[in-house]
Formats: structure tokens, C-alpha cells, sequence
């Protein structure tokens, strides 16, 4: 039976080796193939188009429209880009200091930073640069934000339009310091409240300074506020982690098809506070980092998560140096929290007729370490969920439609406010967005709608005329109970026309300070940390 297993072992495993090997050799013979491919078009499109091509720009869409074909953290990074990576994790820059949108004709501004040069040149949200020094943004092919950058203490005239008046003014530019921990404050004489808005190199360092600061003034129990932070530094996420964790607990564990990159991701130093009650705020804008860290202090119930669902980004990047400056910032992995769950909700590998992301729908269970269920595939979900808190298709339409920032500036102008006390989002306010809305439509389709409207475009429908008008019937019905919508979500489009209000007349301090007193998710954690025997039955 031996010499009969030999025989047949040996070709089997020369088959496999062949196989491998074949495989292998077939994926680099097909990648020589394409950039072969692709080196000979450029070349021909650059020497042969009817008019004068940048084979830099061509070069930099070509790749970024490739990469669009995965998932979208996988990106390119040409030499600009590089920086603005940089800055971002280094938490300082050069510059006017406030928060900019692009568009083709005009740069908006979004926010200025208190008491930084945007701001002390008397520029305010909504603002549109049209014009830097002598150059007309409209006449600028890169993007004209880059015109803004410059030494500290050099000077740049912007001209603007505010509410229909074009204006001058100009910027002594300077640096700016990106706080991760932009606000702390005691919510109570026993409560501290920190908001952490960005896991940047000082993320860690900011927030245990916080927790020692609010300790100091009688803090005994901690809210800490991840809700709209969109992630950062895997490093920096382990290090707050780490400030409520003892030494040596597992954070995050990594898996790639790249062995090297297969890791798992401890607490490195002794923890600051192990005991105190801690409660976490995140909503569907808490990414990443935001996820490890309240995903993290879920499984090892060592917090109470409190808010709305956050934003399932389970995959870890890293930048990796090409030539000439640039990098390629790529997927190698997807991360797992310490009970084994991974919390991506977007499947870009998988998805519908119309090329979008799957969202997960059905979810696997695993168990913290004291053996509660919690659930993976679709971000981390709170302990206590609160409906103002949760986005919903309308708001999002109402945001990417640039309504409540529109509105809010309109809004600004048209009433003064001199102290924090007198804001008041009124019924009568509330009304008037409403008309604001209807006025100014905004692209919004339910899926009703998508089907309605694809069954009357279809030349081979079998619809006869009436159906068809019932159809158009329906579409009226649909759009005006869009409108009708704005009522039924009144809260959570208050809760976001608040937050785009209040940093307008008194910065983002300022509404850091009214949610303090306001703000349901505050409230609620507040209260919870006051009774401990029911923060002590949700985590056991």
C-alpha cells in the first residue's frame, strides 16, 4: 500500500507545482501585456490628437478612473496630494485656516477657524472666492484652493461674493494648528465631556491631557464624543484605546492576502484610568479609527456606546512610495475588533447592476468579553441607539444638495444674533426652510420613484395611456410628500440645521457649548452615567 501511495503522491504534487507556477508566471505575462498596451497608447495619443494634450493630467485621471474600479480608499496620490495626506496627520499647515469646497467657477467657503487669518480678514461661511490675487478662479485648471497656500506671513488679495455684493479683502496667510481634541468641558460638577474630531498625531496626547485637566476639576465619570470623526491614524486609535485599556490587550487584529501584513495590534502602555465610567458617542459619520476605538472599548465592556450606527469602514490602508514623489495609499487589509468582528459595510468586491457597493444586510454574532452579543458587517452598533442621531436618505439628500449650508447662510444674514442664549431654532424657522426647500428643489429619488420613472421611459411597456398618466399621478404625489417628509424627520434635520447655525455666529466652540446643555445624545449619556447600577447592567 505504500509504494502504491508514493506513486500516485508524486504526480499530484507535480501538477500542483505546475499549477502554482503556471499561474503565476500567466499574471506577470499579463501585466507586462497591459502596461505594453497602455505605454504604446499614451504614447500615440499624445503625438497623434487634434490638439495639444498635458500627458500629466491625462495621466493622473487615467489612473485615479482605475482605481474607482475598487474601493474607494485605494488612491492615487500625485505630489499635491502627498501634502495635503501630510498635513492631515501631522495636524499643521500653513495657510488662511479655514474649510474650503471647490467648485469649476468659484471656491465656497465652509468655515473659517476662529482666529485664524480667514477669519481675521473678516471672511465668513458662504462666502465665494472668485478671484485670488490676479487670478480669476474660473480661468484656473488645477484646483484653485492650492492658490491659498502659501509662507506664513505672506499676503494674498481674495476678491468675493457675499450675498450678491462683490467684496475685497486680504489674507495675512499663517500657521494652523489642527486640534484633535478641539473642546473639553464638565457637563456637570461630576461629568467630563471631550471631543475627540480626528486621530491625527495628537490625538492621544490631546485627549489624556483632557482626561487629566477634567479629572482635576472633578471629573468621575467621561463622555467621550467620536460622533463626525471620520478616522485617522490606526496607531493613534490603539493609544486612546490604550488610555481606558490595560497594557497588552488586543485592539485590532489585521488580515491581508500579504502575510507581512497580518497583525495584531496591542496596548503598548499602562492605561490612565481603567475604572472610570466611560460612554461613547458615534453616529453614521464615525469612521475608521472613530470605529476601532468604540468598536474596541465595546467588546472589552469597557464602555457604553450611545448614538446611531457608525459608518462600517473595516479596511486598514497604507501609503506606499512610488516615483517622483507620489505614493499609491492602498487596501492591504481588513481589521478586526478584539471579539473578531470586522464592521465593513460596503461590499466593493460584489456589486448591483448599476456598479454600486453592496451594502451588508445580514450580519454574524460574536460575544464580548463578558459575553454579550454584538454584531459585525455593518458598523458598530450602540449599546443605546437614538432615532435624532440616525441619517436617513432624505438628509443626506438634503446635505449633498448643499439645502441646510444654503439655507443657514441665508439665514445668518437675515438675523442677528449677540449671545448663544438668544439662538432659537422657532417653528417659524423651521417653516421657512421648509418653503426654502420647495423652492429650490433637490435631486432626491426614492426608489419608488426610480421604478415609476423607468416603467414610463420603456418604449416596450405594455402600459396603455391611462396607466402611464397614473403613473405621472403618482410622481407628483411622490414629490410632494418629499416636502411632507421634512415633518415627519423634524428632529434630525433640526439636529443638523443647529450644527451648521450656530458655528456661524459663535464658531464651533460655541456649539460645542450649546450641545453641552441641548444636545439628546449628552443628555442621555449624562444620565446614564449618573445611575451606575444601570450603566453596570448594560456592559454585564
Amino acid at each position: 500500500m505504500g509504494k502504491v501511495k508514493k506513486r500516485f503522491l508524486v504526480p499530484v504534487l507535480a501538477v500542483t507545482f505546475f499549477i502554482v507556477g503556471s499561474s503565476f508566471k500567466s499574471d506577470f505575462f499579463e501585466i507586462a501585456k497591459q502596461i505594453e498596451i497602455f505605454t504604446t497608447l499614451f504614447k500615440e495619443l499624445n503625438m497623434n490628437y487634434v490638439d495639444e494634450t498635458n500627458p500629466g493630467e491625462l495621466m493622473d485621471a487615467a489612473i485615479k478612473n482605475m482605481l474607482d474600479e475598487l474601493d474607494p480608499y485605494t488612491k492615487f496620490l500625485n505630489e499635491q496630494d502627498v501634502e495635503a495626506y501630510r498635513i492631515n496627520n501631522a495636524g499643521q499647515y500653513s495657510g488662511i485656516g479655514a474649510l474650503v469646497r471647490s467648485y469649476k467657477d468659484k471656491l465656497l467657503i465652509v468655515e473659517p477657524y476662529e482666529g485664524y487669518p480667514a477669519d481675521i480678514a473678516g471672511l465668513k461661511a458662504g462666502d465665494e472666492l472668485i478671484k485670488i490675487g490676479e487670478i480669476n478662479v474660473a480661468d484656473f485648471d488645477d484646483n484653485a484652493s492650492e492658490l491659498l497656500k502659501g509662507s506664513n506671513d505672506s499676503e494674498v488679495t481674495v476678491t468675493y461674493i457675499r450675498q450678491g455684493e462683490t467684496k475685497q479683502t486680504t489674507i495675512k496667510r499663517g500657521g494652523v494648528e489642527i486640534d484633535a481634541v478641539p473642546f473639553y468641558e464638565m457637563v456637570d460638577d461630576k461629568t467630563g465631556y471631550i471631543v475627540l474630531s480626528k486621530f491625527n498625531r495628537k490625538a492621544s496626547e490631546q485627549t489624556k491631557a483632557a482626561i487629566i485637566d477634567l479629572k482635576g476639576k472633578g471629573a468621575e465619570r467621561l463622555i467621550l464624543d467620536l460622533r463626525g470623526n471620520p478616522g485617522g491614524l490606526l496607531s493613534e486609535a490603539i493609544n486612546v484605546t490604550n488610555l481606558f485599556v490595560p497594557k497588552g490587550e488586543l485592539i485590532v487584529t489585521t488580515k491581508s492576502k500579504v502575510k507581512k501584513f497580518n497583525q495584531e495590534y496591542k496596548t503598548k502602555n499602562k492605561a490612565l484610568d481603567t475604572e472610570i465610567p466611560l460612554v461613547v458617542l458615534i453616529n453614521g459619520r464615525s469612521a475608521s479609527a472613530s470605529e476601532i476605538v468604540s468598536g474596541g472599548l465595546q467588546d472589552l465592556d469597557r464602555a457604553v456606546i450611545v448614538g446611531a450606527r457608525s459608518f462600517g469602514k473595516g479596511l486598514v490602508q497604507r501609503p506606499l512610495k512610488l516615483t517622483y514623489g507620489t505614493q499609491l495609499k492602498v487596501t492591504i487589509s481588513r481589521y478586526y475588533t478584539p471579539s473578531g468582528r470586522c464592521i465593513q459595510a460596503l461590499d466593493y468586491w460584489n456589486r448591483d447592476q448599476n456598479g454600486k457597493a453592496i451594502r451588508n444586510t445580514t450580519f454574524n454574532q460574536f460575544k464580548t468579553k463578558n459575553g454579550r452579543t454584538v454584531e459585525d458587517g455593518g458598523g458598530v452598533l450602540p449599546d443605546i441607539e437614538l432615532a435624532t442621531q440616525k441619517t436617513n436618505d432624505l438628509v443626506r439628500a438634503l446635505d449633498n444638495n448643499h439645502l441646510i449650508f444654503d439655507f443657514a447662510t441665508q439665514y445668518y444674514y437675515q438675523n442677528p444674533l449677540s449671545s448663544l442664549d438668544q439662538f432659537n431654532l422657532s417653528t417659524t424657522d423651521y417653516n421657512a426652510f421648509k418653503q426654502f426647500v420647495a423652492k429650490n428643489g433637490f435631486s432626491f429619488k426614492t426608489k419608488s420613484e426610480a421604478v415609476l420613472e423607468e416603467q414610463l421611459q420603456n418604449e416596450d411597456s405594455l402600459l396603455g395611456a391611462a396607466v402611464k398618466e397614473k403613473y405621472k399621478e403618482l410622481l407628483v404625489a411622490i414629490d410632494k410628500s418629499k416636502i411632507e417628509a421634512l415633518d415627519t424627520y423634524k428632529k434630525a434635520i433640526e439636529h443638523k440645521l443647529e450644527e451648521e447655525l450656530i458655528p456661524r455666529y459663535f464658531y464651533r466652540k460655541g456649539l460645542y457649548k450649546y450641545h453641552l446643555k441641548n444636545d439628546e445624545a449628552i443628555k442621555t449619556a449624562s444620565t446614564l452615567l449618573s445611575d451606575s447600577n444601570k450603566y453596570q447592567a448594560i456592559l454585564k
